[in-house]
């Protein structure tokens, strides 16, 4: 059986686990209704509600004829409805059940359009004309962002499950009928998807429906605990810029949107966001992840007096953006310049929070500094940063970082080990067979691996090799609005084998930011 291309979820009953059909229920009981009563007139096939569905009138034309049908039914079973009882409340509820999105969905439709399965929600909506705040722009915005196609019946002048609703959304996404699957709870609607020429599930039992998925589309079902889709180096786009002769900038990139800057740290590369990077370019951003001066495929020079937070800050970085998001036509702008920035560290990029929209610091706390005692003083005077001086001596880090790579990575990526830096090394006193993080696979340990098996650590650690004009530097940038335009995430600072704690954390944090 050939893998299925597209997957259509019925928003009903899918997508959020609430069912018209039973919003009218819990109101029929709460007012003490006829069972049956509410969904007797919603469904009357030229009601109001259903034209309201259809699209052929709003939702304040909707109201009062919904409300004479509810009466006429009354009259016809001989029901006196309770002074309490009015539509609005109704729509309310009604409103309240769209916005439960399941988040299993969400990570389904994710996990499908990452392996190049198109996804779709049809959803039986009408047309909210109402001041009833921004929820529906808000649910389509999430909607938008988490799926190919948002279907709604208002628009398409058709409902599910009628046949033209199926096929509608499937011209729109260019998929045959017989490479599309469509997820319902409704048995009538299951049966239309079939004539419509689908293969169909019914939902059931929604952790029994992703496995049946699974097998019809040959990708993994998700769990509730599932890690969050990453980025392998094969499946995003790479590119180089050369900002000036001899120094070239290597960047991944993916979606579009309003830009976004993610910057790594020390020992890294433009790999450590593999997490953040679909991520944000599902939720409508053009994500822009480096590899930073001497990393990976960046190039730097060796002398590191040439390493500055100058030179890369203010000059490179700010060419690069001028040349990754170009104006239609004259100089770069000062909006072409905004994109939001997230980092690992803040101590270099504070001095460019009036150039940038927002700088986040995820990790590392901003540390002002203090014109009035040397970096290298402050740092005798912190332990936790004596690395920092045992990095100074050009050829020594390198030679004890380099020995053993595979070493060197297990230990950098695992909390259970205590680093304390003597003059000896860094890894002083640990055993020399370290295990595997489970913060890392092992496809993820063999990526760092070789790139720093190709580009060493002397480009790294140049960066911790300049502080004295570093100092300087950040002493000479304008302090006085910091605050107001950089967001410190110290707390995500976690030293920590829980991989879900880290990941669930750091993406609630990133995408809050981001908002």
């Amino acid at each position: 059986m050939a893998a299925k291309k597209a997957v259509l979820f019925n928003f009903w009953g899918v997508v959020v686990p609430s069912r018209p059909a039973g919003v009218f229920h819990k109101l029929e009981e709460l007012h003490n209704l006829p069972r049956g009563f509410l969904s007797s007139v919603a469904s009357q096939s030229e009601g109001a509600l259903i034209q309201a569905e259809r699209g052929q009138v709003t939702l304040n034309q909707m109201i009062p004829t919904f409300k004479a049908e509810c009466a006429k039914q009354a009259e016809v079973r001989g029901v006196e409805p309770p002074s309490d009882w009015c539509v609005g409340r109704l729509l309310e509820e009604v409103r309240t059940a769209t916005m439960d999105v399941r988040d299993i969905v969400l990570k389904t439709s994710a996990s499908l359009r990452y392996h190049g399965v198109l996804t779709a929600v049809l959803a039986n909506h009408w047309l909210d004309d109402s001041a009833s705040g921004d929820r529906p722009a808000r649910l389509l915005c999430l909607l938008g962002s988490n799926f190919d196609l948002v279907l709604q019946s208002c628009r398409s002048g058709h409902r599910v499950p009628e046949v033209a609703m199926f096929n509608s959304a499937l011209d729109q996404l260019g998929i045959p009928s017989q490479q599309a699957l469509w997820l319902d709870v409704d048995q009538e609607s299951v049966k239309a998807a079939e004539k419509a020429g689908m293969e169909a599930v019914l939902v059931e039992n929604l952790e029994v429906a992703l496995r049946k998925l699974a097998h019809f589309t040959g990708v993994q079902a998700v769990g509730a605990e599932s890690r969050p889709i990453t980025c392998c180096p094969d499946q995003v786009s790479h590119g180089y810029v050369t900002l000036r002769p001899g120094v070239r900038t290597h960047y991944v990139e993916m979606g579009s949107g309003p830009p976004v800057l993610l910057c790594h740290g020390f020992p890294e590369s433009w790999y450590s966001w593999r997490y953040q990077i679909p991520a944000l370019a599902a939720a409508g951003f053009r994500v822009l992840a480096l590899d930073m001066k001497g990393y990976g495929e960046s190039t730097a020079p060796p002398e590191f007096n040439l390493v500055t937070f100058t030179h890369f800050c203010l000059q490179d970085l700010i060419s690069f953006m001028d040349k990754m998001v170009t104006c239609p036509s004259g100089p770069p702008s000062p909006f072409h310049r905004s994109p939001w920035w997230v980092t690992t560290g803040a101590a270099p990029w504070f001095g460019l929070c009036h150039i940038w929209k927002a700088v986040a610091s995820l990790n590392t706390p901003l540390f002002p500094p203090d014109p009035s005692k040397p970096a290298s003083e402050k740092l005798k005077a912190l332990p936790a940063f004596d690395y920092q001086i045992y990095f100074q001596k050009p050829g020594v880090a390198e030679a004890e970082l380099e020995n053993d790579l595979e070493r060197t990575f297990n230990i950098f990526f695992s909390s259970g080990r205590e680093v304390r830096t003597s003059a000896s090394g860094l890894f002083v006193g640990l055993p020399q067979q370290i295990p595997r993080s489970s913060m890392l696979t092992e496809a993820d340990l063999r990526y760092y691996v070789g790139r720093f098996r190709g580009s060493g650590f002397r480009g790294p650690l140049n960066w911790y090799r300049n502080n004295q004009a570093n100092w300087k530097w950040m002493c000479s940038q304008p302090t006085g609005k910091v605050g107001d335009r950089l967001e410190q995430l110290e707390s995500l600072l976690l030293h920590t084998d829980d991989l879900q704690a880290d990941r669930k954390l750091g993406h609630t944090h990133t995408a809050a930011l981001l908002r």
